[in-house]
């Protein structure tokens, strides 16, 4: 069903992009490209993909490397990234990074977001008209957003979030009163914080954050996966985004839980059957909306 998770030639480079007027503040950058037997054109003018992690998920979390690898096999040049609030640090396994993720914002994420893609449509011999976006849960709503903003040639969510406004205002009034919001991380066993930027950001903003607005503005071809057993995202999110796009469609995987059924690390990539359909269906999206009329 699936190509081997480590392609033939496989290159990888990682890298940091920075602001230079806010010392400290850096985004990472994973780029992986192929020139083995699945390159499927020029050198001149290969696709391009950019994939955006979830709430406390990170590029190197679970699906994303196999996802990764597959499209880079697919012929794409992919640009994974962490986000300048994830959390992670020197270390692209570790959240260590509790400033950077207490002063996370969805603001902060959609500017991350058009850094990265400026930089992606930039790299040697890349088609800049040519990119595919992809997100994972709150990445995928902010990538909505993000499309709506800048088309790219396509778009394709997992499991995105259908609306910003995540918390209840019990919650909310917590979150003032301590001046933070502990986030408990399963995984690891730690507690992040989440300070007021986030929450005063999503109020100061919040007509440029409603993804469904947005989903409605999309110019671009829109492919929403979502698994049917989501527990933290419910799958009509799915539906809705992508009744709302003018070019949108939606794909329910029976059986597919919020992760698509994969586990960090991920050890048998190419085993999880709701996870192929997930990675098989974006890889089929993104080639068909690339292809050169």
């Amino acid at each position: 069903m699936s190509a081997p998770s480590q392609p033939e030639g496989l290159h990888q480079e990682r890298t940091f992009l920075t602001y230079p007027d806010q010392p400290g503040r850096r985004v990472g950058v994973r780029i992986e490209h192929t020139g083995g037997p699945g390159r499927s054109r020029d050198e001149s003018s290969r696709p391009v993909a950019v994939l955006v992690h979830g709430f406390k998920g990170f590029m190197d979390w679970g699906f994303f490397p196999h996802l990764s690898r597959r499209l880079a096999a697919a012929g794409f040049v992919v640009v994974s990234m962490n986000t300048s609030g994830s959390g992670v640090g020197e270390d692209p396994m570790v959240m260590d990074d509790d400033d950077a993720f207490f002063n996370d914002s969805y603001s902060r994420q959609l500017e991350d977001m058009a850094k990265v893609r400026k930089f992606a449509r930039g790299l040697a011999g890349v088609a800049p008209d040519l990119e595919v976006l992809v997100g994972h849960s709150r990445g995928g709503g902010m990538a909505v957003i993000s499309a709506a903003e800048e088309a790219p040639a396509a778009l394709v969510t997992w499991a995105a979030i259908g609306d910003a406004d995540r918390f209840d205002e019990a919650m909310k009034a917590r979150w003032r009163e301590q001046g933070y919001l502990p986030v408990p991380n399963a995984r690891t066993g730690q507690v992040h914080r989440m300070g007021l930027a986030g929450l005063e950001d999503f109020e100061r903003n919040a007509g440029r954050l409603d993804i469904g607005a947005a989903a409605g503005r999309l110019q671009s071809p829109f492919l929403a996966i979502h698994g049917l057993e989501d527990e933290t995202v419910p799958y009509g999110a799915a539906v809705t985004l992508s009744e709302r796009a003018p070019r949108g469609e939606a794909l329910l995987i029976e059986g597919a839980d919020h992760g698509f059924g994969a586990s960090h690390p991920l050890e048998t990539p190419g085993s999880i059957q709701t996870l192929e359909v997930a990675v098989d269906s974006t890889e089929t999206f993104a080639l068909k909306h690339t292809r050169r009329r």
